[in-house]
């Protein structure tokens, strides 16, 4: 049987091999890392004494493709939520607070209850959502719904912010315009938030995994691929730091790495080479949540230096998106301001618990014009390899969703080559 080589075990990679290992075929897992998940997975943090996510990602349930994958390994069932759309937010400025609940279905009948849509706000302003999906090719949210006033600054601002990891005023509009038209677009019963109760490896990670060993896929860590043997447009062969691994005739490749590794073993590839920084910090604290948002189990932040608060076992975690002006500040100082900013969603003068400060740089691809055209293709011009990640060119911005439909995208190239 044919051998298929999965170069990365992020969410892409586990997407990849997941669809892979129910057809026939084998299929062999190579991680340069400690353990699986990429920028989706949790570890036990020794300074906080408990298990924490390295970052904080908010599931739809139009999120299709996830679910779809968590459907596959049999962890739906791992994921919580309020069971509605329900989207609790804050004005850090002025203390107010209101929940953002859309209806059902399509008909947007909940934009005529003034408890259910943004204060301040009139159904007719929604209207202007539609300018979306008129948007020419490269404008950017801010020019095409920055007039929108209080809309835009207390719910598409931060919604963009939070989808796009992007300023407004550079963040391309037709990637919103996707994620809007799957999700608000198909009604509330698209819109429903859903997150892992105990954490992401366990929902994300763990189960696929274990769905893959149970199927017969090979998976290694510690191993890194560090180039290809090519000869007639095929990869011949992996080489890794301490053996090299000879390909058959109908072996393939699917390479599920970040985009500057990618570019490192492929010198021609053209890849995003612009990125934003994500702040995440994370509060070992028995203090769950406001009544405001208690059963939501997070709430967005408008005027703060966080954007979102998320209540989690034994751990407030508070995410900082698009956060290249801040990114290199002193740890204890982001601790400062976003403790300040929990304070104000908690109601509460509680002392700054013990806390972990996690920075990642190149969290995401820069959701920009520019950017937007060096996203790459599943396919390449190697006949047995093909590109999976959130920065190829999935239609999406760089979203667990993303990653998930370039894993599917690449495992039904190769079986069509």
């Amino acid at each position: 049987m044919p051998t298929t080589h999965v170069i990365g075990a992020g969410l892409a990679g586990l997407s990849a091999a997941t669809e892979l290992a129910s057809r026939p075929g084998d299929v062999a897992i190579y991680e340069s890392g400690p353990a699986a998940g990429g920028r989706c997975r949790s570890y036990f943090d020794r300074g906080l004494g408990c298990r924490v996510d390295n970052g904080n990602h908010l599931l739809l349930s139009g999120n299709m493709a996830a679910m779809a994958f968590l459907d596959r390994i049999g962890a739906r069932t791992t994921l919580a939520g309020p069971g509605l759309a329900r989207f609790p937010f804050l004005d850090i400025a002025d203390g107010t607070r209101w929940t953002l609940a859309p209806s059902v279905g399509r008909l947007p009948w909940w934009l005529f209850s003034s408890t259910r849509r943004v204060p301040g706000t009139r159904p007719w302003h929604y209207l202007g959502l539609g300018a979306l999906q008129r948007a020419r090719a490269e404008a950017t949210v801010l020019e095409v719904l920055g007039h929108l006033g209080r809309l835009y600054t207390h719910m598409l601002e931060p919604i963009a912010i939070a989808a796009l990891n992007t300023r407004p005023a550079v963040a391309l509009a037709s990637l919103l315009a996707v994620i809007v038209r799957e999700t608000l677009g198909r009604g509330g019963a698209a819109c429903i938030p859903t997150f892992p109760r105990d954490g992401l490896s366990e929902s994300f990670v763990d189960p696929a995994l274990a769905f893959m060993r149970a199927r017969g896929a090979r998976v290694s860590f510690g191993r890194r691929v560090i180039a290809f043997d090519v000869q007639a447009e095929r990869v011949t062969a992996l080489h890794l730091l301490d053996e090299s691994i000879p390909l058959g005739a109908d072996d393939r490749v699917v390479l599920a790495v970040p985009c500057w590794i990618a570019q490192d073993l492929l010198p021609h590839l053209t890849v995003p080479d612009a990125f934003e920084a994500i702040v995440n910090v994370h509060f070992r604290s028995k203090e769950l949540a406001h009544d405001s948002w208690a059963a939501a189990r997070f709430v967005g932040l408008v005027g703060g230096t966080a954007e979102w608060i998320f209540a989690k076992p034994g751990v407030l975690s508070v995410t900082i998106s698009a956060a290249n002006h801040l990114v290199d500040r002193p740890a204890d100082e982001l601790a400062e301001r976003t403790w300040g900013d929990v304070r104000r969603a908690l109601g509460r003068n509680v002392p700054m618990p013990p806390l972990r400060v996690v920075k990642e740089k190149r969290a995401t691809f820069a959701c920009t014009a520019a950017q937007e055209k060096r996203r790459p293709g599943t396919r390449t011009p190697l006949h047995n390899l093909v590109l999976a990640g959130d920065w190829t060119a999935t239609g999406l911005p760089a979203t667990i969703e993303g990653a998930i439909r370039s894993g599917v995208a690449a495992a039904n190239a190769l079986q069509l080559a």
